[in-house]
């Protein structure tokens, strides 16, 4: 009996396991038997070089089922202790409407996406992006926005890197920061300018223009709530021929005047509290707007209205030869990762409450915060600034006051000088101000919040000075002003994701981005109170459960990686190559080397690396590849002996960028060792490597981890990621730390690379569960899977494509490259036309052109069934035949399916056809395609239309006719 015990528990335990992995044991037989091999194992050893396989497993254990793994988690969360939260500096509570918490947040539609990079198949979520960003040219008074940075202290940076790049005071090498700007803030950019070779002054606001300066940043309203007219600051940085660069509250800019129109170059912030929760720092959205005449340095994605082949408003991605993976060293920033899933949820807040309900909020909080004002000053309680919108600061009784606050469950924030301040916010209620005025003054003080609040309401008391308060509309825009009521903002939502093919329609095989099940268990936790509504800044002693889950995350990733130590910091994969960069070199400078400045990257690298070894300000000297795509050991040998003195890294990526084991790595990393240098491994295909192999048993010294790839942190249709970074121990001393909240484990006075000393924090649950639920047994097969997979579609496809890349045993890793130059010299269709062609299958094409131009590179995961791909590969053939019927004649390269692909209904249906081929076949190529029909909403976009006419906020009102 004890025995069918065991198996049924056992059973359980790999219950998770059978559900992650797409392909049953039936299913991997027959692929197994396609590829002439009896056994994973066999497989695996003619794949992976015997010199780098793991000699023992992974040490995580066994797989947990769901409800274990929930029940553990939630009483880890239960830990966390959640007090009212009045800190600010940023990050403030906030209530996500229900509507788009179960629509946005928590619906596969919309948090499965891909980056908008096929944008017939993103019209949906490319007009809330665009929504995004009408909101924030609206709010900040200028004339384009980003779809989004990483966070505010992050955007931060990128306006100190586009100030150098488009200043006329090019002889000056100073950047100057406000006091008053929030500390996180300083603190990063003071990182990002060390590396640059920017000085950084922070001083008193009116003190800029007594320094030589290219840029300076003032914080509106600053961190202690004082309303600043920063009008002749920014124009006394304008005389110097620098760029004035302002942070701002989103919300404040409601009442407050516009920055734009004050003068600002620059203007950036958190659209956190647009109904984001903080989630103990991230992940958030942040805005960044400028002047158009600095557009080509704008840092980021920019989304842009242009017009299908049919005529209509059609959106994309626009000038996308300004992103990091076309320029490479020469980008204006490596950023890869946006944060579309949370930009969407904060431009669905402002839709659903439109200007009025957003100026009902925003007034709200600041009549709070008067009324708190009023009633301390009336007490004779001294506040440091006469201004505020939602913050005040006391300037007497701090540790009292604090102590009292946090044996009542609430947080200020502490600052410097015996100061306190108080961030009123959107869930502040009457019952809250008459707390705060028990713990500020002690009981028996006498105060009627409601008189006070007849008295602010009837002298107009509001904290904003005169010449500050906003006198010009807002999101004036239908989107804005059309949707207030639940049935019309539920159906709003649905109609923007049913444009948008995600996870849910099928499977989206891009290689080196690995769109594997973000499975929903792993979800459900990071909508928890106790994770979601937690201040970054709040006392360790408040966060023991994020500290706990954290720790147990950091330890299973130094198991998976071979590392000694892991940072979570970092708030994306470029993040993360960032860090490790900052790693290396602080390391090199340690050792009285800092002159070690010279990167060698492979030609195949990914574009971010050579993007963040410029923000390294490290030189990049490329390492050419051979023939078969390999890293060129001998050119590698001779470039690493002409820059020895000065070599400080390489960046590899392992398995190659081009798919393959290469059996040289080893080789390649003591050579790099040989010559004083560190290996900085990418983790961009950590997908082949977790319990086959890792990176510090290669012989890497650091590498960034893509949570949102191999550990199934979700897309958000463009971001969020994370890129936390595993060093060995010799470099985890130059981890990031943090200014605010120590971080355990580093050394004081490292900068921060990002905003939150636990970057994306919020997020972290999804891969913990995902980990714990797979064990060591299953994160193995997971890779195994995925390697299996990958070589039985390359079988299949190679009878019918150039394969481009193989390894030993005519193996691939975990993806593939597919070769179409040599079709398109045959047929004249070219690897875009293939790409949207597999629209009309269902699918959203893999990679495209990137590591190799004209070709696409594919990726199937561990997560698809062999149904599916094996539908994939039933599409990929029936497109081969239609590239036959242009290659003999029978349809011309100007008439054909793939030239006019992707067909929508409209398109189908239209009065005119005159095609060599039938309507119905244009819609339904193959007989799967009919069961479940996944219709584009646009044709064919025109790019080079839309750079040349660019538009990036809503259009016209009259665009609109048809809804």
């Amino acid at each position: 009996m004890s025995n069918v015990k065991s198996l049924e528990q056992l059973e359980q335990k790999q219950d998770f396991i059978r559900r992650h992995i797409g392909p049953d044991a039936n299913q991997i037989s027959a692929m197994l038997a396609e590829l002439g091999v009896s056994s994973v194992e066999e497989l695996m050893n003619e794949t992976v070089p015997a010199s780098i396989r793991l000699e023992q497993g992974l040490s995580i254990g066994e797989s947990r089922t769901e409800v274990e793994t929930l029940s553990y988690l939630k009483s880890v969360a239960s830990k966390n202790k959640i007090f009212k939260s009045y800190i600010g500096q940023g990050y403030h509570p906030t209530h996500t409407p229900n509507v788009i918490l179960r629509n946005v947040l928590e619906n596969p539609g919309w948090y499965t996406a891909y980056t908008p990079y096929q944008p017939e198949i993103a019209q949906g979520r490319l007009e809330s992006l665009l929504n995004f960003q009408t909101l924030s040219m609206d709010l900040t008074g200028l004339d384009l926005a980003s779809a989004s940075l990483l966070d505010e202290a992050t955007a931060a940076a990128e306006a100190m890197a586009l100030a150098k790049r488009v200043s006329k005071a090019k002889k000056a090498n100073i950047f100057f920061i406000a006091e008053d700007v929030h500390a996180q803030t300083i603190d990063v950019v003071a990182t990002r300018a060390e590396q640059f070779g920017f000085e950084v002054v922070v001083g008193p606001a009116a003190d800029a223009v007594n320094h030589e300066i290219f840029g300076a940043l003032f914080q509106y309203p600053s961190t202690t709530g004082e309303v600043v007219d920063v009008q002749d600051l920014i124009a006394d940085v304008q005389d110097k021929k620098a760029i004035a660069c302002v942070a701002a509250d989103i919300m404040s800019l409601i009442l407050l005047k516009a920055p734009g129109k004050l003068g600002a170059d620059v203007v950036l912030g958190s659209a956190q509290r647009f109904g984001v929760p903080m989630g103990y720092g991230g992940p958030h959205a942040a805005f960044f707007a400028t002047r158009d005449k600095y557009k080509r340095s704008l840092p980021g994605r920019i989304i842009g209205v242009s017009k299908d082949r049919l005529g209509n408003d059609a959106l994309r991605m626009a000038m996308q030869t300004r992103e990091q993976h076309i320029r490479r060293e020469k980008a204006n920033s490596n950023i890869c990762t946006a944060q579309v899933l949370l930009a969407n949820m904060a431009a669905f807040y402002a839709v659903y409450h439109g200007a009025e309900g957003l100026r009902t909020i925003a007034s709200r909080i600041n009549r709070f915060a008067s009324i708190l004002a009023t009633g301390l000053k009336a007490k004779g309680v001294t506040l440091k600034h006469d201004t505020w919108f939602d913050t005040i600061t006391v300037t007497s009784n701090k540790d009292e006051v604090v102590a009292r606050a946090e044996a009542a469950e609430i947080n200020f924030a502490k600052n410097h000088d015996g100061e306190f301040s108080i961030s009123v916010n959107e869930t502040t209620t009457r019952e809250d101000v008459a707390e705060l005025f028990d713990i500020i003054l002690g009981a028996g003080h006498g105060l009627d919040v409601a008189a006070l609040d007849a008295q602010v309401t009837a002298d107009n008391i509001t904290g904003i000075p005169a010449s500050l308060v906003r006198d010009d509309e807002f999101l004036t825009h239908p989107n804005f002003n059309s949707y207030h009521s639940e049935t019309e903002m539920l159906r709003y939502i649905k109609r923007l994701e049913n444009k948008d093919l995600a996870l849910n329609h099928s499977m989206i095989s891009l290689g080196s981005c690995t769109m594997k099940l973000n499975a929903t268990a792993e979800m459900i936790p990071i909508t928890w109170p106790e994770f979601a509504n937690m201040h970054p800044f709040c006392p360790l002693d408040q966060a023991e459960g994020y500290q706990v889950m954290i720790n147990e995350l950091h330890d299973w990733l130094v198991d998976v990686t071979g590392y000694d130590a892991v940072s979570m910091q970092p708030n994306s994969g470029a993040q993360g190559e960032y860090a490790g960069l900052i790693a290396i070199r602080k390391y090199h400078e340690s050792r009285g080397e800092g002159h070690r400045n010279v990167c060698l990257i492979p030609s195949s690298a990914h574009g971010t690396n050579p993007a963040s070894a410029q923000m390294a300000s490290m030189k990049v000297v490329v390492v050419e590849c051979d023939k078969q795509g390999n890293v060129d050991v001998a050119d590698l040998k001779a470039k690493a002996e002409e820059v020895s003195e000065n070599l400080s890294c390489i960046m590899i990526t392992y398995p190659s960028t081009h798919g393959v084991f290469e059996d040289t790595i080893k080789e390649i990393c003591d050579i790099v060792h040989q010559h004083g240098g560190q290996v900085y491994m990418d983790g961009a295909n950590m997908n082949a490597q977790v319990g086959v192999t890792s990176p510090g048993f290669i012989g890497s010294d650091v590498s960034h981890l893509n949570l949102h790839k191999t550990f199934c942190i979700p897309h958000g249709g463009g971001g969020p990621g994370v890129g936390p970074i595993g060093v060995k121990s010799h470099l985890a001393p130059f981890m990031p730390n943090h200014s605010v909240i120590n971080v355990p484990g580093t050394t004081e006075g490292n900068g921060a690379v990002s905003a939150a000393p636990y970057g994306s924090a919020a997020i972290l649950p999804i891969s913990w569960a995902y980990i714990a639920m797979m064990g060591s047994e299953g994160l193995k097969q997971a890779t195994e899977t995925a390697i299996i997979s990958a070589n039985y579609l390359t079988e299949k496809l190679s009878e019918h494509y150039p394969i481009l890349y193989r390894g030993q045993n005519n193996r691939v890793a975990h993806e593939c490259i597919v070769d179409l130059r040599p079709l398109k010299e045959s047929s004249g269709i070219s690897e875009m036309d293939v790409a949207k062609r597999l629209m009309d299958y269902g699918f959203h094409a893999p990679t495209m052109s990137f590591p190799v131009a004209g070709t696409l590179m594919i990726e199937p995961t561990e997560s698809e069934s062999k149904v599916e791909i094996d539908r994939f590969i039933e599409a990929m053939i029936s497109i081969r035949k239609e590239i036959a019927k242009v290659e003999s004649g029978e349809w011309t390269v100007e008439n054909n399916p793939l030239v006019f692909a992707p067909h929508t209904q409209a398109d189908v249906l239209g009065n005119e056809w005159e095609r060599a081929y039938d309507r119905f076949y244009a819609a339904f190529p193959v007989p799967a395609v009919a069961k479940d029909k996944f219709w584009p909403t646009v044709t064919r976009i025109d790019d080079v239309f839309g750079d040349r006419n660019l538009i990036c906020s809503c259009p016209a009102v009259d665009t609109y006719r048809d809804e």
